[in-house]
């Protein structure tokens, strides 16, 4: 059943993957991320400098003209009604004085939303055994390119990374991963494709365990909440990492492609009640105008967004920081 693939090690001769940046981290993610949400920053941002250029003393036309604004960045109903809710009790209690406070405090509203699900994130550091993270999502969604970038990413961490290819529905997802793990420079473990998923991921775990690897990732098969067969596979799964390692899987990240929007949006919320996910990963987000979904994510789901995919390259995938994303989308 067991065939361990990739031709590289984590040992000193193997080098870790370009991050293709001199940069100091905090620019580095900051310039990175500025430049991933330039689309929304164009529509976003220009709209917002417009409606406090016209502003003196921040009144209600000056908020619903800001609510139009936020409306079409699809920040949602939901979340952009909580933002001016509290914009309008914050006039209430102290007079707003001009745009740029407003932009202030908008910036601030935005960051303790992405921020909030953050906080509430309990910690999980298993004693015994690797730090198993589930990949989930639908097809398309960029879920297996994701799983190759985060283990070259947890490398650059300086963590040892295993990957386990148990989207066996898929032929070339198994063919794909193949490729990210020798790109990452770590092993993969895989079975034939129609193959068991829970079997490949028991022998993936027993072999993190027995090698010491830090990390293993799993790259599990693309579903809808609504197909209960796959569903059920994955709760199989669940219950397997549990029995091997204490409090696995300890991460359930689903990726979600940013250029969906709204409509991404409703099928992660039924996604994320059927599946535990604890966090998102928000591919492609440089390629739409929509990254206020981001804020809707954390907002209407309660999850933090853990990453964000801004390109098709190796270190194209940013540990998402609500800090750079607000001062890139709003300056």
């Amino acid at each position: 059943m067991m065939k361990l693939f990739g031709g590289k090690k984590d040992t000193p001769d193997t080098p870790l993957p370009e991050t293709g940046t001199a940069e100091t981290p905090k620019s580095g993610l900051f310039s990175r991320m500025k430049q991933a949400v330039s689309r929304t920053r164009e529509s976003l941002s220009s709209r917002i400098e417009t409606v406090i250029a016209l502003t003196r003393t921040v009144d209600e036309s000056t908020l619903s003209d800001l609510e139009t604004v936020l409306l079409s960045s699809d920040l949602g109903v939901q979340t952009t009604t909580a933002i001016l809710e509290a914009l309008r009790d914050r006039a209430r209690r102290q007079a707003i004085e001009g745009g740029d406070e407003l932009r202030d405090l908008l910036k601030a509203q935005i960051r303790a939303i992405l921020e909030s699900p953050i906080a509430n994130q309990p910690g999980s550091s298993p004693s015994d055994g690797p730090h198993v993270i589930f990949l989930v999502g639908v097809n398309g969604t960029g879920k297996t390119t994701s799983a190759g970038k985060l283990a070259a990413w947890y490398r650059a961490q300086n963590r040892t990374v295993l990957l386990c290819a148990a989207d066996t529905f898929r032929a070339a997802a198994i063919e794909q991963l193949e490729i990210w793990a020798t790109r990452s420079g770590v092993e993969m473990i895989k079975t034939r494709p129609g193959g068991d998923p829970s079997a490949v991921l028991y022998d993936a775990i027993s072999a993190a365990k027995a090698h010491k690897i830090d990390e293993l990732i799993v790259d599990t098969a693309g579903r809808l909440h609504t197909k209960s067969g796959l569903m059920d596979e994955l709760d199989k799964m669940r219950r397997i990492a549990a029995k091997l390692v204490p409090g696995a899987p300890h991460e359930v990240l689903l990726v979600m492609d940013a250029t969906t929007g709204q409509n991404g949006l409703q099928q992660a919320r039924q996604f994320t009640q059927s599946a535990g996910a604890t966090g998102i990963v928000l591919t492609k987000l440089d390629g739409t105008a929509k990254g206020g979904i981001a804020v809707a994510i954390a907002q209407e789901l309660n999850l933090p967004v853990r990453f964000a995919g801004v390109g098709e390259q190796m270190a194209d995938l940013l540990e998402f920081s609500p800090e750079a994303f607000v001062d890139s989308l709003l300056g």
